[in-house]
């Protein structure tokens, strides 16, 4: 991996009057780059051939103000990033990236670890612990932190209750092909149609984990952990819109029942809906991301810096509520949405987004001189 001292003397070279923020053209790149325009900031995307309009044209800075992309540089495909000309392009721009989700579809973990000599600002080394099959992954770090999440079933033999076996699609490996099963017998049912259909492979069901499905409301906490003050933040609370297992949910039982002879539910992720939550569990909520926030910076450190998030459901067993984490995003999750959430706005008077949160730290860390604390 690429030393963080190396980072850091690129950062510290760097033209702290004329920074500019970089992007993937995607995930959450506009909200960032808005946020980042707002505090004086020069924003660039990076966008792959073919799906770069929203950047190049729809939402680009215009003359009279509006827009928020400054620039945008087009390549072939995302993963083009770490050739040499592109990121000597970027050093020259005095680049800041914000890492996101894209990173990790689209690219190499170790080609982003070891090549891309541009400083992120957060953790670059955490993205790789969102996947399941991975040493010391989000449930590593959820078990060291004392954080429930679902029980992990070791075997399909071993299912004895309803799990969700968390299996990628065939044709898109980051994308979900998830399934619900209530016994072995029902696993291999389902896996076969799956395989038979090739909507999944063998490999990835081989790598699958089967995880209990945990009732309850299902709610995504994304926070904010300031490296430059040592404190971390509620950004604000939502819940996932997914496809087609959103359209299937509103349709009445027995039609439910009618049209899955057609077709099978499907978890992709397509969008968010901001939701609030009562102000009796935000103790909780704090308390769970703080202990997070503890384990990652002894078990990974420098541990996490700015956005993650802990995604799950609020579980009443015996009539304690108590959060259950499904997944975490160790990078700026894909809801723009939590400023629409009142949670940044009692601490800040205003709710403000994840873009412009950032670009707050930043400028902060510019001004303390402390860009090395922000970078990795």
């Amino acid at each position: 991996m690429i030393k963080r001292t190396q980072i850091q003397k690129i950062a510290d070279s760097y033209d702290k009057n004329n920074i500019t923020i970089g992007v993937l053209g995607g995930h959450s790149g506009l909200d960032v780059c808005r946020g980042e325009k707002k505090h004086g900031f020069r924003t660039l995307a990076v966008c792959q051939k073919g799906r770069e309009k929203t950047y190049t044209r729809y939402y680009k800075t215009r003359k009279d103000g509006r827009g928020c992309i400054d620039e945008t540089i087009v390549l072939d495909k995302f993963a083009d990033i770490t050739k040499p000309k592109v990121q000597e392009e970027l050093r020259k721009k005095n680049t800041i990236f914000i890492h996101n989700r894209y990173f990790w579809v689209y690219f190499d973990f170790k080609d982003i670890e070891n090549n891309f000599e541009v400083p992120i600002y957060g953790t670059r080394g955490m993205l790789k612990l969102e996947e399941r099959d991975v040493p010391n992954n989000q449930y590593y770090l959820l078990e060291k932190a004392g954080i429930r999440f679902p029980k992990i079933l070791k075997s399909p033999k071993d299912i004895d209750r309803l799990v969700i076996v968390k299996v990628n699609e065939a044709i898109r490996g980051y994308e979900r092909a998830f399934f619900y099963a209530t016994s072995f017998e029902d696993y291999n049912k389902k896996s076969e149609e799956l395989l038979k259909k090739k909507m999944i492979t063998k490999e990835s069901l081989d790598k699958a984990v089967i995880e209990e499905y945990v009732i309850g409301a299902q709610v995504n906490f994304n926070y904010f952990y300031s490296a430059i003050d040592d404190e971390l933040e509620l950004m604000g609370t939502d819940t996932r819109r997914q496809t087609n297992l959103d359209g299937l949910i509103r349709l009445p039982a027995n039609e439910q029942l009618e049209v899955l002879k057609y077709m099978s539910p499907k978890i992709i992720e397509t969008g968010h809906i901001a939701t609030t939550t009562k102000e009796s569990i935000i103790e909780k909520i704090f308390v769970l991301g703080e202990k997070f926030v503890k384990t990652t910076q002894k078990e990974c450190p420098p541990g996490i810096i700015g956005p993650f998030a802990l995604q799950g459901a609020i579980a009443a067993d015996k009539g304690k509520e108590e959060m259950v984490v499904f997944d975490v995003s160790m990078r700026i999750p894909g809801s723009p949405l939590t400023r629409f959430t009142p949670h940044s706005g009692y601490l800040y008077g205003d709710s403000i987004s994840y873009g412009e949160r950032i670009a707050m730290e930043i400028k902060k860390a510019i001004e303390q001189d402390r860009l090395e604390d922000i970078v990795t």
